[in-house]
């Protein structure tokens, strides 16, 4: 019910992007939009074009008179820095850079200019991606769902988040440069981040993603591309340099048990609850009203000022990879897209749950949804034969 189209290049005039299926009747503005994209251009480790961009973004679409209106929302972000490439005449890029898409995209499309590939595999692309997602938070917020996200590991350094509930960690990591809710863990990472800068190299990171007061039933397990999980794999996969993924405990669980791996339901005060959150609030690719937890893995971003070997494709003579503005450590930048893509996800499933043409038909079957209390259940005490 719910899906987009970006289109644009890193140095192009601008980002265009069309989201369909998105009901009438939600008040939408630009700034709406304004927080998250700025959110996604601040943090540690950050390039210089962060410097250059502001990403203010333009609704050319489906909305209409403050509200959106049931048609494909069309936004565009121009790009301040395309007036430096404009009509500019640019060597060719004949040196691919280990780990990007350049030599890759070039084996498949036959590219004569290797910045073909750079143009539109670059995350500049990712700025589109979080206009999308701001617009889709805003719905989710309507029902209470809310997403955030924080650095739990950047190279070596690992933050302690002991004690901490998943509301102060995301609060707390609103307030920190490395978008890491752990102060010492914080100071070691711009540190570390600083060190990297001055070498010419850069850094990876671990992020963690959490959304709250997600109701029970999104989802399904009757088809595998139906699966909350796989769907929130492949949008967060996407990611660019995002490497792993793990949801709940992750690779944690094969240290454990099956005794011990899952999560005990009990009976609270009439609502079914959970002693625990192992799962990461998905159960057989539906959510069961706990948390969804998410762990994504950013490998070090492949530009690094120190080059890597590679061969040159006219000559056929070793080379050294050339560098490309970038960022030293994408991570708390990252943590941004990867909200914004589980946004999207997420609503996109709201609203297959909850269909409707508008907000207000969403409205009035939310309160019919059904929810985690005992008195809701229709499992019946009958006998059933199930292959007459």
């Amino acid at each position: 019910m719910l899906r987009f189209l970006t289109a644009g290049e890193s140095h192009g005039p601008s980002l265009t992007l069309i989201l369909e299926g998105f009901p009438a009747g939600m008040p939408l503005d630009i700034q709406d939009l304004a927080a998250d994209l700025g959110r996604r251009q601040t943090g540690a480790g950050s390039g210089d074009r962060m410097k250059i961009e502001d990403d203010g973004a333009r609704i050319t679409g489906g909305v209409l008179a403050g509200h959106t209106t049931g048609a494909p929302v069309a936004i565009t972000i121009p790009n301040k820095d395309f007036i430096s490439w404009e009509k500019k005449v640019i060597d060719p890029m004949s040196i691919p850079r280990p780990g990007h898409a350049d030599l890759a995209a070039a084996l498949k499309y036959g590219y004569p200019d290797l910045r073909l590939g750079l143009e539109r595999s670059s995350a500049r692309e990712t700025a589109a991606r979080v206009a999308i997602g701001a617009i889709c938070r805003k719905l989710l917020l309507r029902y209470g769902i809310s997403i955030g996200s924080y650095i739990s590991q950047i190279a070596s350094v690992r933050a302690n988040f002991t004690g901490k509930t998943l509301e102060e960690r995301i609060r707390q990591a609103e307030e920190s440069a490395a978008r890491c809710p752990d102060p010492e863990a914080t100071r070691k990472i711009l540190q570390a981040i600083d060190i990297a800068a001055n070498a010419g190299d850069t850094l990876g990171g671990v992020i963690e993603l959490a959304a709250l007061n997600v109701p029970p039933g999104l989802g399904s397990h009757v088809h595998w591309d139906r699966r909350l999980s796989s769907r929130l794999a492949q949008a967060l996969m996407s990611i660019p340099a995002i490497k792993a993924m793990e949801i709940g405990e992750g690779a944690g669980f094969v240290s454990g048990s099956g005794s011990t791996s899952h999560d005990g339901i009990k009976l609270q005060d009439g609502r079914l609850e959970r002693t625990s959150n192992h799962a990461g609030g998905l159960e057989g690719g539906i959510s069961n009203g706990e948390p969804i937890l998410v762990r994504l893995v950013m490998k070090p971003i492949a530009t690094t000022r120190i080059g890597s070997p590679s061969v040159n494709l006219i000559s056929g003579e070793s080379a050294v990879s050339r560098y490309e503005r970038s960022d030293v450590c994408p991570g708390p930048r990252a943590a941004v897209v990867g909200e914004a893509m589980m946004a999207i996800v997420l609503a996109g499933a709201l609203l297959e749950k909850l269909g409707g043409d508008t907000v207000s038909e969403m409205d009035q079957r939310w309160f019919q949804m059904r929810t985690g209390r005992l008195e809701n259940m229709e499992v019946r005490d009958e006998p059933t034969v199930f292959w007459p």
